[in-house]
């Protein structure tokens, strides 16, 4: 599951699928470190490639002017454009935790909010950002600046913060409900209004010194309020039967009967003055109003992430934030909506580089994304089909194999140029491919499968495994010596190129997804060695060319991917909830990177002992060129 703690976000679930990518690399005997160097690069500097400026969910956006914006959401993340999304930079928040609001009051001067009572400030566009001091420990959801010093924000249980002083100090208000509030806008320092569960609506006139509880008559959730002017207040949800829109006329005093049934929860309103509003929600939906509110026409889009949150500077001007770094910008007023974030809905479920530059990633749909420039670009190839692909093995720059569902491989002599289909002989989903050069390699899947080719794919031989379990993983050290794993903790190994394939004790029944494989050059012979992980945080290491295995303890229950070593000491592996874990010991300890995403990792590719890439749900792609030893 995608991690998240936001309630605007709870319909999102991702299915976790089983596949695997390694790479194969040299490296030297650890004989010769029998005590790692205190610099050995264990903790690395992780980011986005894809989607940008991030893949994480944006759960509010501000705009002070129709150029100036920033957008907070999960994971501490926080991107700023000054030029009308344009470009969309990330900042640092100096924290992982979840962001629910953000309200700047001028370009300079703004708050976000978030889990466990979390409050940011910066006072210079976010170029710093500074915590704040709240003494609650509940999740705050909204967050609503009149001026510089005069701000409230609201959260779980009731909870209502109140600063008069730019946040140096919040003082909690009593609401009088003990329902969680989701939203606060207010249009001066004194009168504001408040919404959350159940229906709940909260206004005041002076400063919070006192709330009223107004009736809605609604049983369901309200998450978002904007507050116009004097007289002009929207609230938008859900209930039962949809989305749902509430108006009040009187400034919250009274509320009409709201507009229902909508097709989908609403998560996000806003208006620009007192006529021109929108209001955004799950798949796509936006609604337009004109008349302050009378009547709504349907914008709805058509897109499979959700709106949190929209914010317009003029009637026509206007951004929408959302799921899995969804962006969307309007300049008429919503009649087009263009989007300033590539985001793509397919999972990539494997990686391969042939150098720091050149790598691969394949996915769902028969998705093939390339780099020649270490990830700072991606571009889209042509598989030639639209079958799940799961693994992918590059032997150089421009030759390699892809391999997925119904039995599918590809092949490309030409960098990924072109792709061409070969004949595997199965018909089943094959998870895994390693190639030991250009021509010899092995594809591995469903029901003990094992394939076989020694000409470059022109013909695919069928190996006894000897198995029926799924085979998630493979690897192979040299055209000779290579191990597979799979369900159940299967464990297969050959010295043979495979004509012969031999069961290894695993000692454990999780189910083995990945594995990394590789020779060691020594003073006096050469050692094969290898790490396959699985379900449950599972590892497991060989140093006998995998005769033997032993557990080793990752700190982790997540299941785990993909793993690659580029040497006896250091490796990488990742699983889900964006699980990265390196070791700098051969898998003695594992530490837990601290990049921040929910996404699922199913692929990991290191070329050298810094340099690596790791891919997952929603196209996730991730690099690293930085690692050290703090």
């Amino acid at each position: 599951m995608i991690g998240v703690s936001r309630f605007k976000s709870k319909w999102i679930a991702v299915s976790t699928l089983l596949a695997v990518v390694f790479l194969v690399h040299a490296c030297a005997d650890d004989s010769l470190n029998p005590t790692p160097p205190s610099n050995l690069p264990l903790n690395c500097e992780w980011s986005w490639q894809n989607p940008l400026p991030t893949g994480n969910s944006y759960n509010e956006v501000s705009f002070v002017d129709a150029n100036t914006g920033t957008a907070v959401g999960d994971f501490g993340t926080i991107v700023r454009t000054a030029d009308g999304g344009t470009t969309w930079v990330s900042q640092t928040s100096g924290i992982g935790r979840h962001l629910h609001s953000v309200s700047f009051v001028d370009a300079n001067t703004g708050t976000a909010v978030g889990v466990a009572g979390t409050v940011l400030r910066t006072t210079n566009g976010g170029t710093t950002w500074a915590m704040q001091t709240t003494k609650t420990g509940e999740d705050l959801y909204g967050v609503s600046f009149a001026d510089v010093n005069t701000g409230t924000a609201v959260g779980a249980a009731g909870t209502v913060l109140r600063t008069i002083d730019g946040g140096q100090t919040w003082q909690p208000q009593s609401g009088g409900t003990d329902e969680d509030l989701y939203s606060v806008s207010f249009i001066d320092a004194n009168t504001g209004i408040a919404v959350g569960s159940a229906g709940t609506i909260l206004r005041t006139t002076d400063g919070g010194e006192s709330w009223e509880g107004r009736s809605s008559s609604l049983p369901r959730e309200l998450h978002s309020v904007s507050f116009t002017n004097a007289n002009s207040a929207t609230a938008v949800g859900a209930d039962f039967m949809g989305g749902l829109i509430l108006h009040s006329k009187d400034g919250g005093i009274t509320w009409g009967s709201p507009m229902r049934g909508l097709r989908t929860a609403l998560h996000g309103v806003a208006f620009a003055d007192a006529n021109n509003g929108t209001a955004v929600g799950v798949g796509g939906a936006i609604y337009r109003t004109t008349d302050g509110g009378d009547s709504w026409t349907d914008q709805t889009i058509s897109t499979p992430y959700f709106f949190n949150s929209v914010s317009f500077t003029d009637a026509n001007t206007g951004t929408a934030v959302g799921t899995v770094g969804t962006i969307l910008r309007t300049t008429d007023g919503g009649e087009t909506w263009v989007s300033q974030a590539n985001v793509s809905g397919n999972a990539l479920r494997g990686v391969s580089f042939a150098d720091a530059s050149v790598g691969t990633a394949v996915g769902v749909g028969g998705t093939v994304f390339r780099t020649t420039n270490g990830g700072t670009t991606w571009t889209t190839q042509t598989s030639g089909t639209f079958q799940d692909l799961y693994g992918v093995a590059f032997a150089s720059a421009d030759t390699g194999t892809a391999v997925g569902a119904a039995g599918t491989i590809l092949r490309t002599v030409d960098g990924g140029a072109s792709w061409e289909g070969q004949t595997s002989g199965a018909t089943g989903k094959l998870f895994g491919v390693s190639f030991a050069d250009g021509n010899i390699g092995t594809a591995v899947g469903v029901g003990g499968t094992i394939l076989r080719t020694t000409d470059g794919g022109s013909t695919w031989v069928s190996q006894t495994s000897g198995t029926n379990e799924n085979l998630f993983g493979v690897a192979f050290a040299d055209k000779h010596a290579g191990v597979t794993v799979g369900t159940g903790g299967t464990i297969l190994r050959t010295t043979d190129g495979g004509d012969t394939w031999s069961s290894q004790a695993s000692g454990v029944d999780e189910n083995l997804l990945g594995v990394s494989f590789i020779h060691v050059e020594g003073r006096t012979h050469i050692k094969t060695v290898g790490t396959a992980v699985g379900t449950g945080g599972t590892i497991l290491r060989t140093m006998d060319g995998g005769i033997t295995w032993e557990s080793q303890t990752s700190g982790t229950t997540n299941h785990l991917y993909g793993v690659s070593f580029t040497d006896i000491d250091t490796g990488t592996a990742v699983g889900v909830d964006g699980t990265i874990l390196r070791t700098a010991d051969g898998g003695s300890a594992w530490v837990s990177q601290t990049f921040g995403t929910g996404h699922v990792l199913f692929g990991v590719s290191f070329t050298d002992a810094t340099t690596g890439t790791a891919v997952g749900t929603h196209c996730t792609i991730l690099r690293t060129t930085v690692c050290g030893s703090d």
